[in-house]
């Protein structure tokens, strides 16, 4: 039992290190005189900085979750974990959803404005998702879930897009979490099916590789209709980073029960090498790296760094067992989903205020300093919440 804590407690570092970057670099994005290199890229420019590298990383790391997610059921053949799998991915979904509509929120034809209406939908979330603890009432659960669902379809009613063709709610892109629900739909039932086998999860990542390749030199094109209504397969970007993290837990896995790990750092540090070098080859023939327009070189490279960086926590935590090293920010880790929902109210009530921050921690280093310290009480507004047993659960 040790030995499994100790492997997860390498993934939870490496996923709380990636949602506090995630949470600085979206806070930072807007803020004049900072470093380019700190945000992501423009839509026609091949380039790569740090902001477009953290969305890889985290799709990676739900992959690496997936095996030890279900190692216990796949040993007791619980049919449940499909179930899961649908309901988990349906919630990331549900909630993308609005996510992608709060962008087209038409304030001045709307009965809210945009700050309050985006507050209330999300508190309706927190209702809805609440990790209800075994001693809340079912009475108690069933009413503060009712409500949240009767507020968000208050929300529902009161929307107005500033889309004319689209008045109402619809679909322009997932968000964030329905791209992270639509990967983990795809790759959590591969692997449960293929039973965990280390050749299918190494075959499916290459197809979506592949896949990516195939979509952006054109020979796709004819099943470009399907995409603005299902976006299971998309260009295969998504399932390729989630792919690779399942493909990396499974290796990891096996070569710890043979006694083999040095074969483990040897086969990431290889595996990185030639996802580099294809990465920079395709760069000439495929658009370049761009994040936006999920490039095969962007997938690529991108794997390859977060291969690397998991090589690099595997060997920290689980080997050198300085975990306490990220203690700080383990609340980013432990309870994610919490940490990512959060900024969602933090920001709508800040617009509501009217107050503005002073001009030196609005830009240039002062900025940069601000979004760091604004991504860490983040994080420690997560650790407390959970302390008092608020925690969002799907």
């Amino acid at each position: 039992m040790s030995d499994l804590i100790n492997r997860i407690r390498s993934i939870d570092a490496f996923r709380a290190v990636t949602m506090f970057l995630m949470i600085f670099v979206n806070d930072l994005d807007g803020v004049p005189n900072t470093p380019e290199w700190l945000k992501h890229a423009g839509v026609n420019a091949d380039a790569l900085g740090l902001a477009d590298t953290i969305f890889p990383a985290f799709l990676f790391i739900v992959g690496l979750s997936i095996p030890y997610a279900f190692e216990k059921r796949l040993k007791k053949h619980d049919g449940q974990v499909p179930k899961r799998i649908l309901t988990r991915s349906f919630a990331l979904i549900f909630i993308g959803f609005f996510h992608a509509n709060m962008e087209t929120y038409n304030d001045p034809a709307t009965l809210l404005p945009r700050p309050v209406w985006e507050s209330l939908a999300t508190f309706s979330f927190f209702f809805i998702f609440l990790d209800y603890s075994n001693q809340t009432s079912a009475i108690k659960r069933y009413l503060l879930q009712g409500f949240g669902v009767v507020l968000l379809i208050a929300m529902c009613v009161l929307y107005k897009s500033t889309d004319p063709d689209h008045p109402w709610l619809h679909l322009t892109w997932w968000g964030i979490l329905g791209l992270i629900g639509w990967a983990y739909l795809v790759c959590g039932l591969i692997y449960y099916y293929s039973n965990g086998a280390l050749w299918v999860q190494a075959a499916v990542w290459l197809f979506f590789v592949f896949f990516n390749i195939d979509y952006h030199f054109g020979w796709l094109n004819f099943l470009g209709f399907i995409h603005q209504y299902v976006w299971i397969s998309g260009n295969g970007a998504m399932q390729a980073f989630t792919m690779a993290g399942v493909f990396t837990s499974v290796m990891y896995i096996r070569l710890r029960q043979q006694k083999e790990i040095k074969m483990f750092w040897a086969g990431l540090l290889v595996i990185a090498i030639i996802l580099f070098n294809l990465g920079f080859i395709v760069r000439y023939f495929s658009g370049g790296i761009s994040k936006i327009r999920d490039t095969p070189s962007w997938v690529l490279i991108c794997t390859g760094i977060s291969l690397v960086l998991y090589a690099v926590f595997a060997f920290v935590v689980d080997y050198k067992h300085k975990y306490h090293w990220f203690k700080p920010i383990e609340p980013a880790g432990t309870n994610t989903f919490t940490c990512y929902i959060l900024p969602y109210l933090f920001y709508p009530m800040y617009e509501m205020t009217d107050l503005a921050y002073p001009e030196y921690l609005d830009q240039g280093i002062g900025g940069i300093i601000r979004c760091l310290v604004f991504a860490f009480l983040i994080v420690q507004l997560t650790g407390l919440l959970d302390k008092v047993n608020i925690r969002l659960r799907i």
